[in-house]
């Protein structure tokens, strides 16, 4: 079947409006929301630790949230952008999950007897 060609480079458009202003208004939106549970004391949730106070943590949320920033450097977008192309088109190659795996559990076995921890000593030493 006919494959689009991959794009690997980002526009001033596709990058200003595309992330950088959509990042802008999520992190609006997220702070707005944290905003929102401070104003109707609906921050029981944010408390993780039973020792932690749940205002608090909706406090410390919040503060986070103002000086949050999500946008990423357009070089760094497109390299990913490059990395993904290059594994659809072969020119990495790539491993699937599973064999992954085996080969991990196999050093698993294989290192099971040995302490990693023990320093090394030196030849003259023994």
């Amino acid at each position: 079947m006919f494959k689009k060609p991959t794009k690997t480079t980002l526009n001033w458009w596709e990058y200003w409006i595309g992330h950088c202003w959509m990042m802008g208004w999520q992190n609006i939106r997220g702070s707005f929301h944290i905003w929102r549970d401070l104003m109707t004391g609906n921050y029981k949730d944010y408390a993780l630790m039973w020792y932690d106070d749940p205002y608090e943590e909706c406090v410390d949320w919040f503060w986070q949230c103002l000086g949050d920033d999500d946008t990423l450097p357009k070089e760094f977008l497109e390299h990913l952008m490059q990395m993904v192309e290059d594994i659809d088109s072969g020119k990495v190659k790539t491993y699937p999950m599973d064999e992954v795996m085996d080969k991990l559990k196999w050093a698993d076995e294989v290192l099971d007897g040995i302490d990693l921890n023990e320093e090394l000593k030196d030849d003259d030493e023994v």
